[in-house]
């Protein structure tokens, strides 16, 4: 007994915390603090961007907070099982007397509204026994659920519909559940990462966004093939990746995607989000005689030499630059390489792409110049995994539904009442709606109107 008394006293206190509407009203605006807050500071950033903009010091504070990637952060995810807990706790404390009335078997009266004067009435001079045939045919198609039970002097019939209804606020409580269910497991579970892919290359690993860290993947990623299209502008107005997905080198899924047209496969969905152009791995070189104009063409590997023409000499290819500077002017792809002397020494030569006669200014015998160079492509996919997915959508579904019933459905109840005088005989009609009382007496009027005969085509 002592035992028990303990148990129910430890037990009580905390049930009270978790079940109190203080706590969800805390927790809510805990959250939206905290969201205010992850707009103002930026999320995922670089080390070296926080300490530009909030100082050393700030970083540090900041960066204990986890404040970062506070999306992330342990705080942040007891937020939200607290108010998980709390939304939980809420809805069992709440749902036998809400699941009570909504399974009870009998039909009970409806009360009488307060503020009402008196029921809906008229009189109406028919035969008792062919009137209740009539009226329970009509409230029976309206209702569908009724009974009829004497009275004294008459007999009353008592109907309702949308008793159900009543669990559309412990939907709604639900569907809230799944959406932060799905939330913290994906926030557990999955992760954002990136990686970029050269045509006809591979590879199994990607990169995560926030952390950096190398993640492996259970299959392989193949980019067979890139194409991008430009605007006149020469703006990229589409890049599609022809992607393949490999199980023991061989291909099991192949798609093109483009952006906003992802490729899913095992939960993990490949995103088209950027690309860039590589540096080629061989050019052709045209060597134009400075005196006789003659010019020979000939390729060459990047850390690979060719023979000059006509000399000793050899020319070596170290390598291309993306973006080059010469003078502290920006020239764009520039290949990078050297004049050998058959003594070994050698003159540094940079031959910039987009300036084929740049080479003159050496004075050399030779004129070298970049003819042709080829391009290729890697595609920058967004990898993402959120095994939290299907309770999110499952989550919307049953929010959506729980709102409609919640707030545009009602428990509604309705007593129609017959009772016998001499001459004539009186009918009311009265009943209760669990929303929208008003609306409903306008229907209370209608259903009266039509038993009375005023509108016998709805009979």
């Amino acid at each position: 007994m002592t035992q028990t008394a303990k148990t129910e006293t430890f037990a009580a206190p905390v049930w009270r915390f978790f079940s109190s509407i203080r706590l969800t009203v805390a927790v809510l605006l805990l959250l939206a603090i905290t969201s205010i807050i992850g707009t103002l500071i930026p999320q995922g950033g670089s080390q070296a961007d926080y300490i530009r903009q909030y100082g050393e010091t700030g970083y540090r504070l900041l960066y204990v907070f986890d404040l970062f990637d506070m999306y992330h952060s342990w705080w942040f995810r007891s937020l939200i099982v607290l108010l998980t807990a709390n939304i939980v706790v809420c809805t069992l404390k709440r749902f036998p007397s809400v699941w009570k009335t909504s399974m009870a078997g009998k039909i009970t009266l409806p009360a009488r509204r307060d503020g009402k004067k008196e029921p809906d009435a008229f009189m109406d001079s028919r035969n008792p026994e062919a009137l209740k045939s009539v009226y329970e045919k009509y409230i029976g198609r309206r209702f569908r659920r009724f009974r009829t039970e004497p009275i004294e002097n008459g007999f009353r019939i008592v109907a309702e519909r949308g008793r159900w209804t009543r669990l559309g606020v412990t939907g709604v409580h639900l569907s809230i559940v799944l959406l932060l269910a799905g939330a913290m497991i994906g926030s557990l579970f999955g992760f954002e990462g990136y990686v970029n892919i050269a045509e006809g290359e591979r590879t199994d690993r990607i990169r995560l966004r926030n952390s950096g860290v190398v993640v492996p993947l259970d299959f392989e990623i193949l980019c067979e093939d890139f194409d991008v299209s430009f605007y006149d502008s020469g703006a990229p107005k589409e890049y599609r990746s022809n992607l393949h997905i490999l199980e023991d080198g061989k291909p099991v899924m192949q798609k093109d995607i483009i952006v906003n047209d992802p490729l899913r496969y095992k939960g993990i969905n490949l995103f088209q989000s950027s690309y860039g152009s590589m540096p080629p791995k061989e050019l052709t070189l045209s060597f134009t005689r400075q005196d006789t104009g003659k010019v020979f063409k000939s390729k060459v590997s990047v850390g690979g030499r060719v023979d000059m023409p006509g000399t000793d000499r050899q020319f070596y290819l170290r390598e291309i630059a993306g973006d080059y500077q010469l003078r502290g002017m920006a020239v764009g792809e520039t290949a990078l390489g050297a004049v050998i002397l058959p003594d070994g020494k050698s003159t540094e030569v940079a031959l910039p792409v987009r300036f084929p006669t740049y080479d003159k200014m050496r004075k050399g015998e030779w004129i070298i110049a970049v003819e042709e160079h080829g391009h290729s492509y890697y595609t920058g996919l967004q990898v993402t995994r959120d095994p939290g997915v299907p309770l999110v959508y499952a989550g919307f579904i049953l929010l959506i539904l729980g709102c409609y019933v919640t707030f545009f459905m009602a428990h509604q109840k309705v007593a129609v009442e017959f009772i016998k005088s001499p001459h004539s005989s009186t009918v009311q009609v009265y009943g209760s709606s669990s929303r929208h009382p008003l609306g409903f007496d306008i229907t209370l009027k209608k259903i009266a109107a039509e038993l009375g005969g005023k509108n016998r085509g709805a009979l």
